[in-house]
């Protein structure tokens, strides 16, 4: 799974200094908002929450590693809102860690009483379900089913995935879709900890990546402000 977050993570550090140049710096890159940009983006973050998902079954204390990862995000919007007003950061993908760690703590019991394989039949099902959340309604079978109005413009339902007039965050992972990719992930990892995923996937093919990605939440938190400053420097 390091390896896999080495990867992901190499991803995401590439995703963000596009996007810094195509938006925060004057340097044109036409295809940056591409529709299969946001997918490869999508399929990145995905792929990160469903590994998130299967190591809560490692962990020691999820409610503890997510009170932390929640209190590194309050930080980030801190930070952003501070120094980059423009992109401000109102519940991005560690408050999003940070939230569903915690949520699992607390449905661990009842989460355990779920069959392995309808458990991630149903949370595939219900993520592709609450996808269009955001935009009002949800598809059902192919049929567009338009959700109440009383649930959107509450800031407090935001986070959840409902919009609100006035609110936006420049990383935005709602628990509606994402939290049902993470609990998608913590019902595969029980095949990943009892050691039923073929020989090769327990195995060390690159140490270098395992490194990088044993120190994902660090890199995380730390290669945007070392891309705007090397870039500002560039650039100014």
């Amino acid at each position: 799974m390091d390896e896999l977050r080495g990867v992901l993570i190499i991803g995401v550090v590439l995703y963000h200094l596009l996007y810094d140049l195509a938006v925060l710096f004057p340097v044109g890159i036409p295809w940056m908002f591409d529709p299969w940009m946001n997918h490869a983006r999508n399929i990145c973050t995905g792929s990160l929450i469903v590994i998130s998902g299967i190591s809560c079954l490692y962990s020691r204390s999820n409610l503890r590693r997510g009170l932390r990862t929640f209190g590194l995000g309050l930080l980030l919007s801190l930070v952003t809102g501070i120094f980059m007003p423009s992109q401000f950061i109102l519940f991005g993908i560690l408050h999003f860690f940070g939230a569903s760690m915690m949520l699992y703590a607390l449905l661990r019991p009842l989460l355990e009483r779920i069959p392995t394989i309808p458990g991630i039949v149903g949370c595939v099902l219900l993520f592709c379900l609450t996808w269009n959340v955001y935009s009002g309604y949800v598809n059902i079978l192919g049929h567009t089913l338009h959700l109440p109005d009383f649930l959107y413009n509450k800031p407090l339902l935001f986070p959840v995935g409902f919009a609100c007039r006035g609110l936006s965050s420049a990383d935005y992972y709602p628990l509606l879709p994402w939290s049902f990719l993470f609990f998608a992930g913590s019902f595969f990892g029980r095949y990943v900890r009892a050691g039923k995923l073929p020989e090769f996937c327990y195995q060390s093919h690159f140490p270098w990546l395992s490194r990088l990605g044993s120190h994902t939440l660090i890199i995380y938190l730390v290669h945007q402000p070392v891309i705007y400053g090397v870039l500002t420097l560039l650039f100014h």
